[in-house]
């Protein structure tokens, strides 16, 4: 009988959940030749060559950490892209297993700094990276990365913040406020939105999805554009019409943002999926969550699903 992988590596045969937790990216940008290059940080402590990753703080997404981790490490800044997977193995010595989440990272600006954990910073192309990296799990990242083009679009679709029960809301249901645990999500979204891009905002009119945002709208300064087409009546009455609006938002200049409501959502992903032939994972789509939609050409190809709570075992992606 063949030991388990848990056996293998020395531990019990029975699961071990990831108890060490991190989050890193492929950072990325366009070389001179308008070529990708893909950046390799040479860590003196290991003497190797990887991705640049870290663990996440207490309290912090793998989300934020991913984006952190990057700028700590290399002094770039970058903005998050598709979801590329993650990495589970056993940490030497301990019983222990260390986890990281990986995203594209496209450089936005920023000069390399060397540092205690970083000394050197390699830009590579396609035809360079696998062999100067030292670990296959990292290849296998850049590998995710190459399925996909480089240059994506990004649209952020989020559902709005807890509001308690309608039927228990004596006004009218567009009036329904977010709860004091739904103003909590709609703070904790910021950063989260923030490591993506986001830049605009549009909202379906309900004060529970307008409110979503407010504080992400605050941040930027920025307004908040009103659709009724994302609200739940005007998606019933015009899906059509809101795909296409969906698909209208979808820009080069500016990651943006909408935020609707439960009963437009699912169906409003599914079939821009089914148009583009990009396989959706499963998702609950809860109060607070997010959807990651990732556009090249015009076309959707690819969907990332962020839980109301984004920790790392709530990302789901295709």
């Amino acid at each position: 009988m063949s030991k388990s992988s848990s056996e293998a590596a020395g531990y019990p045969d029975r699961p071990v959940a990831a108890n060490i937790l991190a989050a890193g990216a492929v950072l990325w940008r366009h070389g001179d030749d308008g070529a990708v290059e893909m950046a390799l940080v040479h860590r003196p402590k290991y003497d190797d060559w990887s991705l640049a990753k870290g663990k996440l703080d207490p309290g912090e997404t793998a989300v934020v950490a991913a984006l952190r981790e990057v700028t700590e490490e290399t002094g770039l800044n970058s903005r998050l892209g598709r979801y590329l997977g993650h990495v589970t193995y056993p940490v030497t010595g301990h019983r222990k297993l260390k986890r990281v989440d990986y995203w594209a990272a496209k450089v936005v600006d920023g000069d390399f700094e060397a540092n205690p954990e970083v000394d050197v910073l390699r830009w590579l192309r396609v035809e360079e990276v696998m062999d100067a990296l030292s670990y296959p799990m990292d290849r296998h990242m850049i590998r995710n990365f190459l399925r996909l083009p480089a240059d994506t679009s990004t649209l952020l679709m989020v559902r709005h913040g807890k509001a308690g029960r309608r039927e228990r809301f004596a006004g009218h249901d567009d009036d329904r406020p977010l709860e004091k645990a739904g103003r909590a999500q709609a703070r904790a979204l910021v950063p989260n939105l923030l490591a993506f891009g986001a830049a605009e905002i549009v909202s379906a009119p309900p004060l529970r999805c307008v409110q979503t945002v407010t504080p992400l709208a605050e941040e930027l300064g920025t307004d908040i554009e009103s659709e009724p087409l994302f609200s739940e009546s005007g998606y019933a009455a015009a899906p059509d019409e809101a795909r296409k609006r969906a698909r209208d938002l979808v820009s080069e200049r500016a990651v943006r943002v909408v935020c609707s409501q439960g009963k437009v959502i699912p169906g409003l992903i599914a079939d821009l999926a089914a148009e583009d032939d990009v396989p959706l994972p499963p998702a609950r789509n809860r109060k607070g969550s997010v959807w990651v939609l990732s556009f090249h050409g015009g076309r959707l190809v690819a969907a990332d699903h962020l839980d109301k709570a984004l920790n790392p075992t709530d990302i789901q992606h295709r």
